[in-house]
């Protein structure tokens, strides 16, 4: 039988620590009734550790999925064990394909206490860093070319298009990007900034600097790695703003 005083505390404590972490996260339960989503979900969780043993006796019956709205996704689960407490563990995004994870450190889940206060600055300090770190770095391997951005550095990265493209390692930086004309690629993540008018893309490479210096996060400028830039500039690629720098190629 359904125990419901742990279904009532596990949607409980996941709506606290939704509203606990930093940035914009709602909670939802997935009840045990909900079989599909609770197996489409095991299979995205993102972890090799402590929740994937857990995930091997204890098959997922039900679960609370916190998101944010750049599609971030934390999944809560009950620890089945005399400790106490949750586990809680990143969730891979259905919307890249297989091949964007290879090579990318899975941001394993931690336990959590039953204090939900204590545990949210436990999962921000920690398995936040983390997996906004393999966040960026799937993003990178799914279009390709672009460097991965850290969580006080965006790098812009020209495309062949004339577009620029990047893969910003949170959402301070994506709002910004977004608010400036940046369209944020549902499949990947990645945010493109169109080269189709350049003196408009030009204006907004100069607007974003200043602003996302404001909040401690610098700018770098670049040609997509591995390939080889044009002989001559094309007419539809603007000069580099003031204010973007355009980091140093050095070889090994």
């Amino acid at each position: 039988m359904h125990d419901h005083d742990t279904s009532e505390r596990l949607a409980s404590y996941a709506d606290v620590l939704a509203g606990e972490l930093p940035d914009t996260w709602t909670s939802s339960y997935l009840e045990p009734d909900a079989k599909d989503d609770l197996a489409e979900l095991s299979d995205r969780i993102w972890d090799l550790d402590l929740v994937a043993a857990c995930l091997a006796e204890h098959p997922l019956q039900e679960a609370a999925l916190l998101s944010r709205p750049d599609g971030a996704q934390l999944v809560l689960l009950d620890r089945h064990d005399e400790r106490g407490g949750f586990l809680i563990a990143a969730v891979a995004p259905h919307t890249l394909p297989d091949e964007a994870y290879r090579a990318v450190a899975e941001p394993n889940g931690i336990a959590l206490t039953d204090d939900p206060f204590l545990s949210a600055e436990q999962v921000a300090g920690d398995l936040l860093a983390r997996y906004d770190r393999a966040l960026a770095q799937a993003r990178y391997n799914a279009l390709g070319g672009i460097q991965s951005s850290q969580s006080d550095r965006v790098v812009l990265t020209w495309q062949p298009d004339g577009s620029i493209a990047t893969a910003p390692a949170d959402n301070r930086a994506g709002a910004v990007l977004t608010a400036h004309g940046f369209v944020q690629d549902p499949q990947s993540g990645i945010y493109r900034l169109s080269g189709d008018d350049t003196q408009a893309q030009a204006q907004i490479l100069r607007e974003i600097g200043p602003r996302l210096d404001a909040l401690g996060i610098s700018t770098a400028l670049q040609h997509p790695s591995g390939r080889t830039a044009p002989t001559a500039a094309p007419a539809s690629a603007p000069p580099v703003p003031g204010g973007l720098r355009t980091p140093t190629v050095r070889s090994r």
